[in-house]
């Protein structure tokens, strides 16, 4: 049971994920992503004239059971595999964050910033509702999330894939050291 309870080596994790794109290539010709989830779910549960919405979501239903088995297992992972612990976070990362006012460190994320009763703050507000739309837009136009263009994209040598993974790692290197330091200050 140890061995689920403790977080994995990337030199074990990594290639384990790895696995996953031509698996999913060679049984089905299937391609990794979790973004276009939303966009079945809509599909189905949304019949509008909405051009968008209007295609043949079922043959992408094994997404949806994809997204709820990452939902499930997160679920899984959270209630029963955690050992209750903190999140290991390196300690000049910590000193960083209390330098900024952040104290909260006893959840996966900071209760500070994100928690129901910060959603009703500016900061809360900006970091949830404004960081969540911005994500959803960055996901829609770069036509893919961070997972689907690095992992999928890259290994079969998309060349937008692989521009796309940059600029999603600049934005949060530039997110990082000049835009976060201002918005936990709010």
């Amino acid at each position: 049971m140890s061995l689920l309870t403790q977080p994995w080596p990337w030199y074990i994790a990594g290639p384990l994920i790895g696995i996953v794109v031509p698996a999913l290539l060679l049984m089905g010709n299937k391609a990794f992503g979790i973004s276009s989830s939303l966009r079945h779910i809509c599909a189905a549960c949304l019949p509008s004239n909405i051009s968008f919405f209007k295609y043949d979501w079922k043959k992408e239903s094994w997404n949806l059971f994809f997204a709820a088995g990452i939902i499930l297992g997160g679920l899984i992972a959270a209630q029963y595999l955690s050992g209750n612990q903190a999140v290991d976070i390196n300690p000049k990362t910590i000193a960083l964050l209390k330098q900024q006012g952040v104290q909260d460190f006893s959840g996966l994320l900071p209760g500070d910033i994100f928690s129901f009763r910060q959603l009703l703050t500016l900061r809360g507000f900006i970091f949830i509702v404004v960081g969540g739309f911005m994500v959803g837009f960055g996901t829609r136009y770069a036509s893919g999330c961070t997972s689907g263009h690095a992992i999928m994209g890259i290994s079969n040598l998309q060349w937008p894939s692989m521009i796309a993974t940059c600029c999603f790692m600049i934005g949060g290197f530039v997110m990082t050291w000049f835009i976060l330091p201002y918005l936990i200050q709010l």
